[in-house]
């Protein structure tokens, strides 16, 4: 019950109906460009993760190979890195009030899945 407030929260108050469709638009425009759907598969991904945060986290596929580190690093070096930054700077404005601790606990574990979203999948957490 806990989880389920947070979250409502969190997407009305704390960013998250705004991050998710932030993610989701990128997605849209990596779909868009054939080639990139990769990226958008993972955009998508991150939506979710941005929309519903709490209960919920980042784990390696054990699948992922070569492929998915390559063209992660492609990421970071075009978008991963200025979403990082988005998300600590977010969570260290959050956690200077003592309510907006949790969202910013939420931003700061959206920022490995920014950087690094290729070969993760979202699982939720018992």
């Amino acid at each position: 019950m806990l989880r389920f407030v947070l979250n409502l929260l969190w997407l009305v108050f704390g960013g998250g109906l705004v991050l998710g469709l932030g993610y989701g638009v990128a997605a849209l425009i990596c779909f868009a460009l054939v080639v990139t759907i990769p990226f958008g598969v993972a955009s998508l991904r991150l939506a979710a993760y941005a929309l519903w945060p709490f209960g919920r986290t980042v784990v390696r596929k054990p699948g992922a190979g070569i492929a998915s580190g390559l063209a992660n690093v492609l990421w970071v070096l075009l978008a991963g890195w200025w979403l990082a930054l988005s998300h600590l700077v977010a969570g260290v404005g959050l956690c200077l009030t003592v309510i907006g601790i949790p969202f910013g606990v939420a931003n700061f574990k959206l920022v490995p899945a920014a950087l690094w979203p290729l070969g993760q999948e979202v699982v939720d957490t018992p």
